[in-house]
């Protein structure tokens, strides 16, 4: 289910459902989760299926239940647009939770900070714990090891065939981690991996390292 890393002698678990659990500080991390989309676009006719606005809300309970962690940190796009339906649904989730909820905002939250408030939770912009500095946007700031989201992060996993596959995965290079999007329908960017980045791409029920060198050596070979 999880694949954990030490990063500044501090324990990270990668969940497969995109969500980072942070050990020490009982903090659960959760990037691009997208509520209403699903909504928005059945509003102009797009063939989403009406349960997959549950299952955000089903998966979200299912990694709170796993690691119950004292603090839940949305790394923005909490939301993907303006205020509908799964609104109420969402009022409905947070009066279940105990754990206190921080939203780090990102480009889709436009929703008033006021609504928020309300329900007791936290807006800010960015947040800095020790040496980790939490945003939507990723970011390089000396002496910084940054934990973002926005991108969507995925990668291309080829045969030695011409059969591939794409897996959204965590992304990590030597001063940053881009979390996957945890939403349903969010979509996916996929990212070249580069030299001495780690990946750890979602499968199912799990998380898998993605032996880099092995994909360089492939591509290498269909070439």
């Amino acid at each position: 289910m999880t694949h954990s890393i030490s990063l500044h002698n501090q324990t990270f678990k990668m969940h497969f459902s995109g969500a980072l659990y942070w050990a020490e500080q009982s903090k659960l991390l959760i990037s691009d989760v997208h509520l209403g989309k699903v909504s928005h676009f059945r509003k102009y006719g797009a063939a989403v299926p009406q349960q997959a606005v549950q299952q955000n809300f089903e998966t979200l309970n299912n990694v709170v239940d796993y690691f119950k962690p004292k603090v839940i940190v949305f790394l923005g796009d909490l939301f993907h647009s303006s205020l509908n339906i799964e609104w109420s649904l969402f009022e409905q989730w947070v009066e279940t939770l105990t754990q206190e909820i921080i939203l780090v905002s990102g480009n889709h939250d436009i929703i008033s900070p006021l609504k928020y408030e309300a329900l007791a939770i936290k807006v800010i912009p960015e947040l800095i714990i020790d040496s980790f500095l939490l945003t939507h946007h990723p970011e390089e700031r000396e002496g910084l090891f940054n934990f973002s989201g926005h991108i969507h992060p995925a990668i291309k996993l080829s045969g030695l065939g011409r059969q591939s596959v794409r897996l959204p995965c965590f992304y990590k290079t030597e001063h940053q981690m881009i979390v996957p999007a945890f939403g349903e329908f969010t979509g996916t960017y996929t990212l070249e991996p580069c030299d001495g980045c780690e990946i750890y791409a979602l499968l199912g029920d799990a998380v898998l390292p993605v032996p880099i060198k092995e994909m360089k050596k492939r591509r290498n070979y269909r070439k």
